[in-house]
């Protein structure tokens, strides 16, 4: 396959996004419907967050319902993708000399995967493996892996990172379902700029005033570095959609390499359970 595959870094939001009709899903169909069909997808998630870097390496991955407090048919819901096995090796060699390992039974989809996927790939049947953020390792580690893996986009793989741009569930604005608190607007509206015009230099916004407010943990905004560096060397990332939710989550998408690939504008994400404390939700 000689097409090179484009990147995506979508922003999640509620795991109820995955049920509703609203713009982003929406907007996420019809940017799936646009898309070039992947020999597999490469995911990383948020919510894949350990103190290793390790690979999906299963035929079949389950369907993790990682959160609580939602509604049961939430966690019916089922994402029956195939893994790619093999592609857990093709991974490993290319990053090299960064180490891989293979995870056979451990892990699979969690819901910053299928969340998306099941608007983009509603079919479920393209394979899907999984990447895990090493939580151990600094903020230009990724970036470099990043580069390492951009050389799968030409052998057939689609690198969708999965998180937000902008993750505080302590200072969540009930009364703010569509809109973004002053300081989210501002270190989003950094980071389009940084994608835009220079991604590889994405790691300047941690010095951004608003940065420990918008990133007061980093496994959220680590899925962007992923994109940052898989667009890099072309310096062709583009921005797909913009938008808040609840004050304090960003649900900015970003896409590498989407010549001839559009996503209008979209609002409305999926808000949280009603009752639930935002920080007991796991999103």
């Amino acid at each position: 396959m000689n097409q090179v595959m484009p990147a995506l870094f979508l922003g999640h939001g509620s795991p109820m996004n995955t049920l509703e009709e609203n713009g982003y899903t929406q907007a996420w169909r019809r940017l799936g419907e646009a898309l070039p069909r992947p020999r597999a997808i490469l995911v990383v998630s948020a919510h894949w967050f350990i103190g290793a870097t390790a690979v999906t390496a299963m035929a079949r991955p389950r369907t993790i319902h990682d959160f609580y407090g939602f509604p049961q048919e939430l966690f019916e819901f089922d994402y029956p993708a195939p893994g790619l096995p093999e592609l857990a090796g093709e991974i490993a060699e290319v990053v090299k000399p960064h180490w891989v390992g293979a995870d056979h039974d451990q892990w699979g989809l969690d819901h910053g995967t299928w969340s998306v996927l099941a608007h983009l790939f509603p079919r479920a049947d393209v394979p899907v493996v999984q990447l895990s953020i090493n939580a151990l390792k600094p903020m230009d580690y990724h970036l470099d892996l990043a580069a390492k893996l951009n050389k799968l986009r030409s052998q057939g793989v689609m690198i969708v990172s999965s998180g937000n741009v902008v993750h505080n569930l302590r200072r969540i604005e009930w009364n703010k379902p569509d809109a973004g608190a002053a300081w989210a607007q501002r270190f989003d509206d950094m980071i389009a700029r940084q994608m835009t015009e220079a991604p590889a230099d994405i790691l300047k916004s941690l010095e951004h005033p608003d940065y420990d407010m918008a990133v007061p943990t980093p496994d959220h905004f680590i899925p962007l570095l992923y994109t940052a560096g898989l667009a890099a060397e072309k310096a062709d990332a583009k921005t797909l959609l913009r938008g808040y939710a609840l004050g304090s989550l960003s649900m900015t998408c970003y896409g590498v390499g989407m010549e001839g690939v559009t996503c209008e504008e979209a609002g409305g994400a999926a808000p949280l359970p009603q009752g639930v404390p935002p920080d007991q939700t796991n999103i």
